[in-house]
């Protein structure tokens, strides 16, 4: 329960139709099995102490009563599990009827009843749909019905659980609305009994990430399994977690637990977020249990590049949506100014690669040529010959207008007229470079009536590695909400994209992708790049691992450690990462001055630095209270 995660699982136990005493058994053995592997929250399926399938037998009495002795021994035999259960069985209320039941447990205790609303056409048969205030008597005592209970954990509050049975979920309005909308629950549990069929798999994969993306939730379904009658016909078991519309774990035919870790801390942080996501007190009661707080142990994936998806067809989907959207914000900037020309300093290096085939992207919506586009290439002193060479390829590949303009004489005469030295190697030798740089990106636009396309990526951004009003300004910034691990993968799907089209074209944006990251704002050793960005700042890796969940989720910097040890540990050790943790934070809090007046641009993704929406923060925030807390990491 550390760090907000909770280890929760499905359950499917193999069961006796009837034989409630082995079905006991099955379902207490199970759950010390979960026990073992850390759940603290464990869903069983619709009925399980008796089975889904016992038809006309669900009228006797017989039956009814060996399901509540069958509840007791489970409740005995778990007294000493720290864990909270549902089980599913029927019960007889005090009104004679026979309601399908989902009984709450915690350490030998039952907390409530929540019973099936919406009942299927053969359910229909043998039970009445659960009434809110409906009495039955189980265990020596009296319970009411309660469909709208939360069960809050007193240790994590954020851990609220509610529970809606089988085809309630599929309700044109589920009891879930109103449990995570009203009641404010993280964590929606659904035992089920419903039978497979072709398809029917897709479609409850649909309806758990659906709703749990819809709800801002987690969502745990345990569907009925092996031991069911198969007169007609057949269960699955299938077992399924999803958390905010992501699928954690799945299992399908085999039985037994389908466990992963859901994040509360992540759920309750979302939530705070969405402004019509309205979540008070009225309308459901709470009921407490406790917890012994403890850590856990994490097994569900973490991506090491969060913006980056893993799977090639979607991030080849979203590489060709990106890019769209960018020359889209592009296009309408350029319709709206009436710009003759898109301008763009061109350096041979990834990200001003991008901005160009952006870009030229936007030229192409427009109907307009590529010579619309004015590329602009000034080399200075640490400009090598690859990347100059490769800027100008670039350029001409695109067909663009390409023009050169060295800046090494107006920069000398700068430095001259302030009393720099050229020998001092310091941030006045490398900021003047940049802002001559875009002093003439600015003329240039003036004299052909262009606009000047920025080309700083968010990464950048975030970590303040900019220079102010140099690279930090322009026009137009279309890579502005763009990480860097994101833009490599981009002029790579273009590299590829081309590859058959324009083999010069695609060789040179693979020749780009290999050049070390770097400003080129000191002089080359022997020809080649000397000042390498990551040498200095850090794994930009490392860095958009930081970023996302800093800015996305709010993280503390605690756990965003502990989830950069668990994704990157096997590329960083623990020092490393620590080190560059550290200088994130400090940048991100001392150059905020930079993102408070930054130009227009795109955002492309979910995560953006934009002063007008996306990200308010004094430009004199203290960093102190995060610094601390990194001071006691180990």
């Amino acid at each position: 329960m550390k760090d907000g995660f909770v280890k929760v699982a499905a359950g499917t136990p193999r069961i006796r139709v009837a034989d409630c005493h082995y079905n006991a058994e099955q379902i207490f053995t199970l759950m010390r099995e979960a026990d073992k592997q850390g759940v603290r929250v464990l869903c069983l399926p619709e009925l399980c102490l008796t089975g889904a399938t016992c038809g006309d037998l669900f009228f006797h009495d017989t039956l009814l009563t060996g399901a509540q002795d069958a509840l007791a021994t489970v409740l005995e035999a778990t007294r000493s599990l720290d864990m909270l259960a549902v089980v599913g069985l029927p019960v007889r209320g005090e009104d004679a009827r026979v309601y399908n039941c989902a009984a709450v447990l915690h350490k030998g205790k039952l907390l409530g009843l929540a019973a099936k609303q919406h009942l299927s056409a053969a359910q229909r048969r043998w039970f009445a749909p659960g009434r809110e205030g409906a009495v039955c008597r189980l265990l020596g005592d009296s319970y009411a019905l309660d469909n709208a209970a939360v069960y809050v954990c007193e240790a994590l509050p954020r851990l609220c659980v509610g529970v809606e049975v089988g085809e309630d979920a599929w309700a044109a309005c589920p009891p879930a609305v109103t449990l995570t909308c009203v009641g404010g629950t993280t964590l929606v549990l659904n035992p089920s009994a419903s039978c497979e069929i072709v398809g029917r798999a897709h479609s409850r994969r649909a309806m758990v990430t659906g709703q749990s993306a819809r709800l801002v939730c987690a969502y745990v379904c345990a569907q009925a399994g092996e031991g069911e009658s198969t007169t007609d016909l057949v269960f699955g078991g299938h077992g399924l977690v999803a958390e905010n519309g992501t699928l954690l774990a799945e299992s399908r035919f085999v039985g037994g637990l389908t466990v992963s870790e859901i994040d509360v801390d992540r759920l309750s942080f979302r939530r705070g977020q969405a402004e019509d996501f309205a979540c008070c007190g009225e309308g459901v009661r709470r009921t407490y249990f406790d917890m012994k707080p403890g850590s856990t142990r994490l097994t569900r994936h973490i991506s090491p590049m969060p913006f980056v998806p893993d799977d090639e067809a979607e991030r080849e989907r979203r590489c060709s949506e990106i890019l769209c959207l960018a020359a889209l914000g592009l296009k309408k900037r350029l319709e709206h100014t009436g710009a003759k020309a898109a301008v763009v300093g061109l350096s041979g290096g990834l990200d001003s690669t991008l901005a160009i085939l952006v870009a030229a992207l936007a030229m192409k919506m427009l109907g307009r040529p590529s010579t619309d586009i004015l590329a602009v290439t000034m080399p200075c002193f640490g400009t090598t010959d690859r990347t100059r060479d490769n800027a100008v390829e670039l350029a001409e590949r695109l067909g663009t207008t390409l023009k050169r303009i060295d800046i090494g004489q107006a920069v000398q005469q700068h430095f001259k007229d302030i009393g720099q030295p050229m020998d001092r190697h310091d941030v006045t030798f490398e900021n003047g470079q940049a802002r001559e740089r875009t002093q003439v990106l600015m003329d240039v636009a003036n004299q052909c009536g262009g606009l000047v396309v920025g080309t700083g990526d968010l990464s950048e951004l975030a970590l303040g590695w900019a220079t102010y009003n140099g690279d930090h300004m322009s026009m137009y910034a279309v890579n502005a909400s763009i990480p860097k691990t994101l833009v490599r993968y981009l002029v790579r799907f273009v590299a590829g994209d081309k590859a058959q089209e324009d083999g010069r074209l695609s060789a040179v944006l693979e020749d780009i992708l290999d050049t070390p990251v770097s400003p080129e704002l000191l002089p080359a050793v022997g020809g080649t790049i000397s000042q390498k960005t990551e040498d200095l700042v850090g794994p930009y890796e490392l860095h958009d691992f930081f970023l996302y969940y800093i800015l996305r989720w709010g993280f503390a910097p605690g756990k965003v450690y502990r989830l950069a040890r668990y994704a990157l540990g096997q590329q960083y050790d623990r020092q490393t990462i620590l080190k560059w943790l550290k200088n994130f934070y400090r940048r991100f809090f001392s150059q905020q001055f930079k993102r408070s007046c930054l130009p227009d641009g795109p955002k492309v993704g979910s995560v953006g630095i934009s002063p007008r929406g996306d990200w308010a923060m004094p430009s004199d925030a203290v960093a102190a209270l995060w610094m601390d807390e990194l001071e006691q990491l180990k």
